[in-house]
């Protein structure tokens, strides 16, 4: 059974979670955060896929890899923020295969690490004719079955079988041929291409090609201002201007002294952005594992830095924190203020943006009469989902006359206009202490 607090309350497993807080029950729910989108080259695994991880998730299985090993050092930098990371392989590669005896192995997937497969065919210990077939990923015996004959044996996770006969006698059929490319404009393109019909909050784009970087802005724009789709992105050192890209400037150590990038810190951040709650600013906030920056700034160099719309990581003391939660956007217009900067203001816009659709698609699209007790209907729903931004401190308490519901130009249309205060973090102290 699970249990524990709640910020939204949507959660799926069975189980208590508990705030003393006031009862709250519309409709329509502010969403859950946390899932992160991170395109990666890797030694194995479906290549064009988004792939699931969440705490519980075999990676060997998915990857060939453990958890540790230094190719998935971005997917454990962007989960330790994030609730569920979708891994996306660039890269595909050659596959590795051996016949021997009659019996063909072959990789479940192209790349380097089906090297490391072998499988083993051990003798009946009776007169039975049953072999044991044992694969093997490195040293260690990833997968056994009892068969007789070669049509027998069934595919796991890791290889592949084929051939007719019965079996023999083998102490270990070693792969071979596997190797890895490296991905392309092609596969990038793939990528972004595919992004479009995934579920996600934030994307990390840990490169430096500038030519990828534009793919993601022009991207994220997109799918911002025409589809309704309220993501970002994160990428290294890109003044774009947008509130739809996060610009890591530079990067850390961590404890195990390992050095990551300002590139390979987009997965970090990507996951910390996702996993901010509407309410949560993550200015001030440490960077988990990191002990030192890898540039040291002065002050004067942090403020224009800051102006130019970069995420800073800065020293303090042991540990490394977030100058300030923001984004890339710097045009400030008084249609379009320094509140678009704020990363957590933008969440709470983001969120009502996702969530208002979600619950008009859900609940009233084709299925509410479009006259005076339908938009009134409407109206006290927007209202209740505003209380729940409330009840979380995202947003200023609202007021019914703030929203007004009204038919639009023709008999299916309705106009909603909406007046919200979003609830920034304290950020600056200006005190002044007088002594008598």
């Amino acid at each position: 059974m699970a249990g524990g607090t709640f910020v939204t309350r949507n959660k799926v497993r069975a189980g208590a979670y508990i705030n003393f807080v006031s009862e709250f029950s519309p409709l329509g729910t502010v969403s859950d955060r946390g899932v992160v989108l991170l395109p990666m080259k890797l030694p194995f695994g479906t290549v064009h896929t988004a792939v699931a991880v969440e705490g519980d998730t075999d990676v060997r299985k998915l990857f060939g890899l453990s958890a540790l090993s230094d190719e998935l050092l971005l997917l454990r930098e962007a989960a330790k923020r994030a609730s569920r990371v979708l891994v996306w392989r660039l890269n595909g590669g050659e596959t590795a295969s051996k016949t021997d005896s009659g019996l063909t192995v072959v990789a479940r997937y192209p790349g380097s690490i089906g090297n490391t497969l072998a499988v083993k065919i051990i003798d009946p210990e009776d007169d039975s004719g049953v072999y044991y077939v044992q694969t093997f990923l490195g040293e260690k015996m990833v997968d056994e079955q009892e068969a007789v004959q070669i049509e027998d044996l069934v595919g796991n996770d890791w290889v592949l079988f084929s051939g007719t006969g019965e079996l023999t006698p083998h102490a270990g059929i070693v792969l071979e041929g596997g190797s890895d490319a490296d991905p392309d404009e092609y596969d990038w393109e793939d990528f972004f291409y595919a992004a479009e019909r995934l579920t996600f909050n934030t994307m990390a784009v840990p490169t430096a090609d500038k030519a990828v970087k534009q793919m993601a802005f022009s991207f994220v724009k997109r799918m911002r201002e025409d589809e309704g789709v309220k993501i970002q992105a994160v990428v290294a050192n890109m003044e774009a201007d947008y509130e739809g890209i996060i610009s890591v400037y530079s990067g850390v150590h961590l404890e195990d002294g390992t050095h990551i990038s300002a590139a390979q810190a987009t997965a970090y951040v990507a996951g910390m952005t996702a996993g901010a709650a509407v309410n949560k600013s993550c200015t001030y906030d440490r960077y988990d594992g990191a002990v030192s920056v890898d540039r040291q700034l002065t002050a004067s160099e942090i403020v224009a830095l800051l102006k130019a719309g970069h995420f800073l990581f800065i020293q303090r003391g042991s540990k490394v924190v977030v100058e300030q939660d923001i984004n890339t956007f710097t045009s400030f217009t008084t249609e379009k203020g320094n509140a678009f900067r704020k990363n957590r203001t933008l969440r709470v816009m983001d969120a009502i943006g996702t969530d208002v659709r979600t619950i008009f698609e859900d609940y009233y699209l084709g299925k509410c009469a479009n006259d005076t007790d339908g938009r009134a209907l409407f109206r006290e729903e927007l209202f209740s989902y505003l209380s729940q931004l409330y009840e979380v401190r995202a947003i200023e308490k609202p007021a019914l006359e703030d929203i007004t519901v009204t038919r639009g130009e023709t008999a299916d249309s309705v106009i909603v206009e909406m007046a919200v205060q979003p609830v920034d973090a304290m950020e600056k102290l200006y005190m002044t202490v007088t002594i008598e």
